[in-house]
Parts: C-alpha cells; structure tokens; sequence
C-alpha cells in the first residue's frame, strides 16, 4: 500500500479507536459512580474526576503536543482566533453536559440501575448519528437558499438507527436467573 493511501486509511483507524472508547465509556463511568459508595453525590464524585482525566488528555496533552510540533506562539491559546475558540469552547460544553447527561440518566433508572447502562448508552449512540445528521446539515448548508439533494438511503439510514437503538434498549441481554431445583420431597412421618 502507497504512502497516500496508507494516510487515507487513518481516519477510519482513529474512528474504530473512538468507537472502543466510546462503547466502554458508559460502562466505565457507570462503575466509577457506583464505586464512589456514595448514594447521593456518587455521580457528582465520578464526573469530577472525568474533569480531572479531560484536563490530563484535553489540556496537558495537546500542551505537550502544541510545543514539541508547533510553531512558537502556538501554546498563547488567547492568540488563537475567537470563533476557533467559542466554537471549540461550545463543543467541550456540550460534550460535558452529555457527559453528565449519561450520569443523570444511569440515576434516573429504575432498579437494577446497571441492567439500564447498555440501555441508556443505545439511545445515545442511536441518537447522536440522528441528531448529527441533520445538525450537520444545517451547519455547512453552504450559500443561503441552497438545498439538499436527500436520497431516500438516508431517510432509511436514520430509520435503521432509531429502530437499531430501539431493539438494542428493548431486548438487551438479561442475567440467567438460576432455576432453583424443585424441593425433596419430604419423607412422610409416621
């Protein structure tokens, strides 16, 4: 394989990467409050130590990256351009929000709350796709008047993962429930 299609090829690396990280986040998170032993702010003690793992990968890291491959200046971030930081700044608000959001919803549930994690998580991930769709859409919808060729594979595709969300939340796998055995019969008294 070429050198251009090798690079071509990366992008979907890095998706799978963010697929495996994303499809144990719920999971993970869902321990991390239910270890905190703490009824009450256990979700609250969880999300604060996301912040802390955010500021390790979403701060320190790219500090350490921004001066060892940039240019001089690049790490004054108030430098940077304004819209380049609002929408950033927008973008990590809704990805925190969202991250709480999976923590309310793990709260919400009724009882066993971890039968309700792979359930919670479907919606999630059958919505996001749905929702960025048509976000997407209307963000980069180019000159005003403009319009969308919309094919009918993509009505079917966001109907695939509505219905593909839905079965996933409805029929998740449950615990085998053991099947005590039948009692001995007693022996009869005389």
């Amino acid at each position: 394989m070429s050198n251009p299609q090798k690079k071509s090829m990366t992008w979907i690396l890095y998706s799978f990467l963010t697929v495996a990280c994303w499809g144990v986040y719920g999971v993970y998170l869902h321990r991390g409050q239910t270890e905190m032993a703490d009824m009450a702010n256990g979700r609250w003690k969880a999300f604060l130590f996301v912040g802390f793992a955010y500021f390790l990968v979403a701060v320190i890291a790219p500090l350490v990256m921004l001066r060892l491959n940039g240019k001089p200046g690049d790490t004054n971030f108030l430098a940077y351009p304004r819209s380049g930081q609002v929408w950033s700044l927008i973008a990590g608000i809704v990805g925190a929000v969202g991250a709480f959001g999976v923590l309310l919803a793990f709260g919400a549930a009724p009882q066993p709350k971890a039968s309700y994690v792979p359930v919670v998580m479907s919606i999630i991930f059958a919505g996001a796709p749905i929702v960025n769709a048509f976000v997407s859409m209307y963000m980069t919808h180019g000159p005003a008047g403009s319009r969308f060729e919309i094919r009918p594979q993509f009505w079917i595709g966001i109907v695939c993962a509505a219905l593909g969300g839905s079965l996933v939340a409805l029929y998740k796998p449950e615990p085998v429930k053991e099947k005590t055995p039948p009692a001995a019969e007693q022996p009869a008294k005389h």
